[in-house]
């Protein structure tokens, strides 16, 4: 039996819009492409799991930070934290529409050497140029804050607390799902199997689905997350992302903390956050961090006492006495590039267009890049931010965007 809202098959043999991948990116690009007046167009979303238990956006950490080493991913997430606050207000006020909000605690990175200490640096000066509330911490300043951190190794700290923290990005994701339906997208539970390319090689003509049903189409979207690459080479494109699995652990403290812990990154590669009461989220990436096959979600078990467990009770001494509760693996789609997202039309194959290799950062991303490729697809350009540096010709270039803040 399928969930609601999705059909066994495509209704009609052709649409303006095939978009591969129905999660956060294919439902955002479908929400922002149904709501543009200048689009009376048909959107069908191919989803291989409707009932999204494997893919990345169901096993999110759900969090929104300003702090990377780049302008336009800060003004892509400043964005998105405006999408989120006013979802209510995007969605007419339907009373059945939440009205959501940033807890903001903030992230706080910790630099144990000078070299990182400089990178902070570095990143300030850029986000605050962009208009983010970040602030550079001494280790002083730090233990003044929050005096349950262990700060003997710490030569710095950075932390903004103005919409940046945790929100509700499940309320987010179903939103934009019904939404798109609502306003005519079509979501079909089937699974793209070929791309028929023109005999010039210059466009996608049809998707051929698992199921066996052909659809020809106006413009192809691949939103397939750590499977991407997989359908970037159905048309011979190469594009370099890959499934790279990250680990997240909830558990609860004997003696939980008087006050909001923030996302606090750990020299140590280890991150945890305050998850609510008296339990907290804590996540790390595999050594060696290779790549993984997409349908691979097995917990490295001695992880947690090998690494995790010491490494918390390290920085916060009250983490000797936690009792973890649950666990689960996830999957970043890794640009291995520069860790930055591919999106906007391929150069020559001008009606496939790309949503992927967010390394991490897709939920936050999402409304920002949605709308920015809806705006592509009906305009012919960008209009609200420009995200032609993120575009396709630079992979091919060999010209990262380097983003150092990836965690």
């Amino acid at each position: 039996m399928l969930p609601p809202g999705f059909a066994s098959a495509p209704a009609r043999s052709s649409y303006d819009v095939v978009i591969i991948g129905g999660a956060i990116m294919g439902s955002a690009a479908a929400w922002f492409l149904t709501r543009d007046p200048d689009f009376d167009g048909s959107v069908l979303v191919v989803e291989r799991d409707p009932a999204y238990e494997r893919c990345s956006t169901a096993h999110t950490n759900s969090c929104m930070r300003q702090q990377f080493s780049t302008e336009l991913n800060v003004r892509i997430s400043q964005f998105g934290a405006e999408f989120v606050k006013t979802l209510h207000e995007r969605m007419g006020g339907d009373p059945d529409v939440p009205r959501l909000s940033i807890r903001n605690f903030g992230y706080l990175y910790l630099a144990a050497d000078q070299a990182f200490a400089e990178t902070l640096r570095a990143n300030w000066r850029v986000q605050r140029a962009a208009g983010a509330g970040t602030e550079l911490l001494s280790p002083d300043e730090i233990a003044a804050r929050y005096p349950f951190y262990a700060l003997d190794d710490v030569v710095l700290g950075s932390i903004n607390t103005r919409d940046e923290g945790w929100f509700d990005g499940a309320a987010l994701f179903d939103q934009l799902r019904r939404g798109a339906r609502a306003a005519g997208a079509e979501f079909v539970a089937d699974e793209a199997a070929a791309l028929e390319l023109a005999p010039s090689g210059a466009r996608v003509e049809a998707v051929r689905l698992a199921s066996g049903a052909r659809v020809a189409c106006g413009c192809v979207v691949n939103a397939a997350g750590p499977r991407a690459a997989r359908v970037a080479a159905m048309t011979g494109i190469d594009l370099p992302v890959e499934p790279r699995k990250r680990f997240t652990w909830i558990f609860k403290a004997e003696r939980p903390l008087e006050r909001d812990l923030p996302l606090t990154i750990d020299p140590s590669g280890v991150h945890v956050r305050e998850n609510g009461g008296g339990t907290y989220m804590c996540g790390a990436a595999p050594e060696p961090d290779e790549a993984v096959d997409p349908d691979d979600f097995e917990m490295d078990l001695a992880m947690w006492e090998e690494r995790v467990w010491p490494a918390l009770a390290r920085r916060i001494p009250r983490f000797e006495a936690i009792r973890q509760t649950h666990c689960w693996a996830g999957h970043y789609a890794m640009n291995l590039l520069d860790r930055n997202a591919v999106i906007g039309p391929h150069p020559r194959v001008g009606n496939f267009h790309f949503i992927n290799g967010f390394s991490g950062h897709g939920l936050q991303q999402a409304p920002a890049m949605g709308r920015g490729l809806a705006e592509m697809i009906v305009h012919g350009a960008y209009r609200s931010l420009d995200l032609s540096p993120f575009g396709y010709e630079r992979i091919e270039a060999g010209r990262p965007i380097r983003e150092r803040a990836v965690i």
